[in-house]
Parts: structure tokens; sequence; C-alpha cells
């Protein structure tokens, strides 16, 4: 349970003003159509996390425990850092031609790719060892912080203030990195 629930607020904090929740506003607001964006959302975050999670448990497996404590410890202090960094949505993000579950699942997925959430969950991966449990957490924490914005669009973002959310979603990570070096391997 703890890995599920660390794994869950972790990314849905980390996800507040995330491009991919930008991305989800976006959708939203072109495409019109809730539930495919939100199932594409969801099959796109369980791919890409899955992913990340199998890469965080072989690096694990690369290393001796106390250098993968270190790294992991430091790779969540660097995501507390990062939280605070607001994304930016690059223009020009089209696919002609699919449905509008297709778009989502395409779209979500490539920008999550090497996104913040993304490495997260190969840290977490590398840091917990269920890979199920972590995966959940992340997807959990990526529905939490999406499905809203595609519900609410830009009534919840103007109501929500990120600097908080990005300053709690780097406690959390610099929480973790602590408790990740208290933790004895």
């Amino acid at each position: 349970m703890e890995t599920l629930f660390f794994s869950t607020a972790i990314v849905a904090l980390a996800e507040m003003g995330d491009k991919t929740q930008l991305l989800s506003f976006v959708l939203a607001a072109k495409l019109k159509r809730k539930v495919p964006i939100a199932l594409g959302i969801l099959f796109a975050t369980l791919a890409n996390h899955f992913l990340a999670g199998y890469i965080g448990g072989w690096l694990a497996s690369l290393v001796s425990p106390k250098t993968l404590k270190w790294i992991v410890a430091l790779s969540f202090f660097a995501f507390g850092a990062w939280a605070l960094k607001p994304d930016k949505l690059e223009k020009n993000q089209k696919l002609r031609g699919a449905g509008v579950f297709l778009t989502t699942l395409i779209a979500f997925f490539l920008v999550e790719m090497g996104d913040k959430t993304q490495l997260a969950t190969v840290a977490l991966a590398a840091r917990y060892d269920s890979l199920v449990a972590v995966v959940m957490g992340t997807t959990l924490g990526m529905m939490i912080a999406n499905v809203p914005a595609v519900w609410m669009g830009d009534t919840l973002a103007r109501r929500m203030n990120m600097k908080v959310m990005h300053w709690i979603a780097a406690g959390l990570f610099v929480l973790m990195g602590v408790l990740t070096l208290l933790v004895e391997t």
C-alpha cells in the first residue's frame, strides 16, 4: 500500500501544470469528447508507465543496493527541483485523420516520453520492488490530475494555484529522496 500511495501522490501532484495536463486541456477544448479522451489518457499512461517501471526495475538489477539508493535519492531530489519549473506545451500538436481516442493515445504517450512523471516512474520502480503497484499508483496519479482537466477545463485551471501545487510536488519528491536515504538496504 505504501508503494501505491506514494506513487499516486507524487505523480498526481507532479502532474499539476505539467505538459501532459496542459495537453489534456487542449484535447478537451479541441476534440470535445471527454470519454474517449480520458480512455486515451488511461491507456497511454498504462503503456508508458509500464515501460518506464520495467526499465526502473531492470536498472535496479544492474547496480549494488547502496549505489541504487543514492541514484534513486538524487533522482528524487532532481525531480523536486524540476517540479518547480512550469511546463509549456509546444505548438503544432496535430494528428490529422485519427479518431479522438487514437489521437489522445498517441499524443499523450509521446508527450509523456522523458517527462518528469515518466522518469519518476522509473525511479519509483527502482525504489520499490513492485512493478504493478508502482504502475497502478502512477497511472492513478495521472488520472487524478488529468481527468478533471478534461472534464472541467479552463475553469479548473483558473481556480488552482499551480505555484502551490508545484511546491507541494517538489516537497514530496524531496521527502521521497530523504526516505530513500534513511531506509536500510
